[in-house]
């Protein structure tokens, strides 16, 4: 998919979900879980054993250019540190690239492949130097250490800036993040963490109906003014 879709379909979305799991094929049972639930946006962490395994799975499965609603989804990288890993991760058909920090290589890299690349930040300073370096959106992470005003703090001399809360986004404050200016949000360990403690995977598909009616709510809201 051209990297401005890709960038289109985040915003679009809304929500993206960062799994993490102890193989590729939990990860992949996961992923489709929270598809199902109307999640379209899936990040794959590189913590996971073998992620990139995964990665390939799930462009296979869910491939963004399938023109069945229910059988697409953008498949990304996350917690990618380097340029490296970056590139393996695009040749295994990452949409998307994510990072925890700031780091000039690896945006570099993923420039090259016209590929979408939402580094972390937590200062005004990273997110000035991430948009000279041209990166389109940013992760603010850890998001708990901030609450959804930081948005309009940022966007005051920035107003440019494209920003993604990530860490700490709850079903219950998602509304307040989007309704502050939230390009997207991303959603972690609430997503999964009943899932893996139950073992009941399906857990994953209803929480993230959750999600996403709290995201619709939140547009709605945003639409009527």
């Amino acid at each position: 998919m051209d990297k401005i879709r890709v960038i289109q379909q985040i915003q679009e979305h809304g929500v993206v979900a960062v799994l993490r799991g102890d193989s590729p094929d939990e990860v992949v049972e996961m992923a489709g879980q929270a598809i199902e639930g109307g999640i379209r946006i899936i990040e794959v962490t590189m913590t996971v054993p073998h992620a990139l395994h995964a990665i390939e799975q799930l462009r296979r499965m869910y491939s963004s250019k399938s023109s069945s609603s229910d059988r697409f989804a953008v498949i990304g990288a996350g917690t990618v540190l380097e340029p490296v890993t970056a590139r393996s991760s695009i040749l295994a058909g990452a949409e998307f690239v994510v990072g925890p920090s700031l780091h000039p290589e690896t945006i570099t890299m993923c420039n090259l492949y016209r590929v979408p690349v939402l580094p972390g930040v937590m200062t005004i300073a990273e997110v000035q130097r991430a948009l000279e370096l041209g990166v389109d959106v940013v992760k603010l992470f850890p998001g708990n250490l901030y609450d959804p005003s930081i948005i309009k703090t940022i966007r005051g001399p920035l107003p440019q800036a494209n920003l993604m809360p990530t860490g700490g986004v709850d079903v219950n404050n998602l509304g307040d993040w989007i309704r502050a200016g939230a390009f997207a949000v991303g959603i972690g360990s609430d997503l999964t963490k009943e899932a893996k403690a139950s073992g009941d995977l399906a857990l994953v598909r209803r929480k993230a109906e959750q999600y996403m009616e709290a995201f619709r709510r939140a547009k709605e809201q945003i639409a009527r003014g």
